[in-house]
């Protein structure tokens, strides 16, 4: 049973190109999550966008142009509109200082050159100086840290948490730290530029050759064709690094991370470490242990200014980071870098972009991380179901397959690098993440993360210039027109929003809310939907269903995929849950937790249960048992 699990789990990328091929071997049952912790609820908010209510969205706009939003548009009203929602942590995107085009120069800034730079506004994953922030969101550049600080403060107050970004494999083409601290180094300042690898260079090198602006293709110019003084084809980098990607010619391609460089851990250019290799066992090491292990090793330089930057921040009272990119670097890193911030923080947030599932575990249980993206198998999957493409059936074998690290995958539907699900290229209507949200967040431990504007079905229409619409551009100057509408004019209520909008957002308040609150979510876990594919009449591979349970609660999940099709159908409860379950012979009242107004019977008889469930489309129920 367990290998033909396995290899069915691996298949799940192959098996969605005919709906019509349905595997029902059927999943074990259970899944333990003892002394779980709480169900986390993470906001994920670009900063600079937020509380901009300027609608001109002129494509390539500036600043003046198009406005830009402010650490200060963060108010304790807006910040307990968004803890309503369920929230528990805010990521704050864009915070570091990254190159950016508006200019700067009387608060001692260099100015950044179009031609290394994506979009007027800059990517935030494009970092110019560690230890400040970006003076875009300031109401004062030169205060811009204090109004930083404050906001950690107010987000704290407000009941929530904060994580920012570390991008630890690449930072701006210009790095340029003006205010490292004293005691640390900034990047690249004692490189020997001479060699294309040296442990302790911060940068990789290509001696001999200067660096090339790419060859501009499909009609891209920089600025849109703009006039700016710095946009000549020109940038001034001899020798040339290597690109953020990896990409080791002196004129990497206009696809390449050009306006990045690579960072060095330690890895020559032929693939040799530089470094000690952690132990065969250390997956089992506790974050003491793992800390422990590097105290008498020598590490490369580029270890220690992260460890400064990640301690620097969480001395500004930053509760977390989400790492971007995180399997471009050794895991050995990691697990030098996470020990550290655990030793300050034991219960800093920590998650990762890794999107090779075989590295999963490694980074997870040898690098520390707390939580990686789901997005390779359990995004993906659920996005083609959505889009009518892939079964319901591919569903359960992916959460079999991570029992093991299920509390460490957190779940998204929507980030700044993803489309909308609201725009035409995922799925062109913001109800079908109904059914897909309450799968998402319900069916495991893990944390749930919403995209700002998620909750109002923003479907990213905007052409704001680097970039093209169906994504939230992170590149530019702009405002998120859903967003604007709830914003109200700085009120927070969404006094603006549209009817639709108003009840989406009470469905993600309810939904994200309840998840927080009901012990069964943090609780065990078992699908249902195997067993009743092959025994309920009229239940498909357009719905999903499964159960979860505490002590205290038990609840029977239950959604429709579906954005046409209305079931009906007698669910079937297994024995297995029913024994589980103490149930006796007898009729249970179950009452659904979203909105309270469906009710249906639980009849066990002869140890079998089954309840009466009739589903419109997209409609999902959450029955507890009453």
């Amino acid at each position: 049973m367990k290998k033909q699990l396995l290899l069915l789990a691996f298949a799940v990328f192959f098996s969605c190109k005919n709906q019509n091929q349905t595997d029902t071997t059927e999943p074990k049952p259970t899944m333990k999550t003892e002394n779980a912790p709480k169900k986390e609820v993470v906001y994920h908010v670009f900063t600079r966008l937020f509380g901009n209510t300027n609608t001109t969205n002129k494509p390539w706009g500036t600043l003046e142009e198009n406005g830009v939003g402010k650490f200060n548009d963060f108010t304790p009203e807006a910040l307990q509109a968004i803890k309503d929602l369920g929230t528990t942590y805010i990521w704050y995107t864009g915070v570091p200082h990254h190159a950016v085009i508006t200019d700067y120069t009387q608060y001692g800034i260099s100015n950044d050159d179009p031609d290394v730079v994506k979009g007027r506004a800059g990517s935030p994953y494009a970092v110019k100086d560690y230890y400040q922030v970006d003076p875009d969101m300031a109401v004062d550049p030169a205060k811009r840290m204090e109004e930083f600080e404050a906001l950690i403060k107010r987000t704290h107050e407000a009941g929530m948490k904060v994580i920012i970004d570390i991008v630890p494999n690449h930072v701006a083409r210009k790095y340029e730290s003006l205010n490292t601290p004293k005691g640390s180094v900034p990047f690249g300042k004692n490189d020997d530029t001479s060699v294309a690898y040296a442990k302790n260079n911060n940068f990789y090198y290509i001696p001999g050759a200067a660096f090339e602006v790419p060859n501009w293709q499909n009609g891209y110019v920089p600025l849109g064709g703009d006039q700016h003084p710095l946009a000549d084809g020109k940038f001034d980098e001899s020798p040339a690094k290597w690109t953020g990607n990896g990409s080791r010619a002196a004129q990497p391609n206009q696809n390449d991370w050009y306006e990045t460089v690579k960072i060095n851990y330690g890895i020559s250019p032929d693939g040799h470490k530089d470094f000690n290799l952690l132990p065969m066992d250390s997956g089992d090491w506790d974050a003491q242990k793992h800390a422990d292990f590097w105290k008498d090793k020598e590490i490369p330089a580029s270890w220690k200014q992260f460890e400064d930057i990640a301690h620097f921040w969480l001395a500004k009272g930053v509760d977390g980071f989400r790492y971007d990119m995180a399997e471009m670097v050794p895991v050995e890193f990691w697990s030098y870098l996470n020990s550290s911030v655990k030793m300050k923080n034991p219960d800093a947030f920590l998650l990762a972009e890794v999107y090779n599932p075989s590295l999963y575990r490694d980074y997870i249980f040898k690098g520390k991380m707390d939580y990686l993206y789901d997005k390779v198998e359990l995004y993906d999957t659920i996005k083609r179901v959505m889009q009518g493409h892939c079964s319901t059936d591919q569903i359960a074998p992916i959460i079999y397959y991570h029992k093991d690290i299920d509390r460490n995958l957190l779940h998204f539907l929507e980030n700044h690098d993803e489309q909308r699900i609201a725009s035409p290229d995922f799925a062109g209507d913001a109800l079908k993440g109904k059914p897909a949200m309450v799968v998402s967040t319900l069916i495991s431990t893990s944390p749930t993360m919403i995209y700002f504007g998620q909750e109002l079905g923003e479907p990213a229409k905007e052409d704001l210039g680097f970039g093209d619409p169906t994504r939230t551009s992170i590149f530019d100057y702009g405002s998120v027109p859903s967003v604007v509408r709830w914003v109200n004019d700085k009120k927070f209520d969404g006094g603006k929003s549209t009817g639709a909008e108003k009840d989406l957002r009470d469905f993600y308040r309810r939904l994200l809310t309840f998840s927080t609150q009901n012990s069964a979510i943090m609780g065990e876990y078992a699908d249902i939907h195997w067993h009743n594919r092959q025994n309920t009449e009229w239940y498909n591979d357009r719905v999903h269903s499964f159960v979860r349970w505490s002590d205290t609660d038990k609840l029977v999940v239950v959604t429709n995929f579906s954005p046409f099709d209305t079931y009906g159908f007698e669910l079937q409860i297994p024995q297995e849950i029913i024994e589980t379950w103490n149930l006796k012979n007898g009729d249970y009242k179950m009452v659904d937790q979203l909105y309270k107004e469906t009710k249906t019977t639980l009849k066990v008889e002869n140890g079998q249960g089954q309840m009466r469930v009739d589903l419109k489309p997209l409609e999902s129920f959450v029955f507890k048992l009453d």
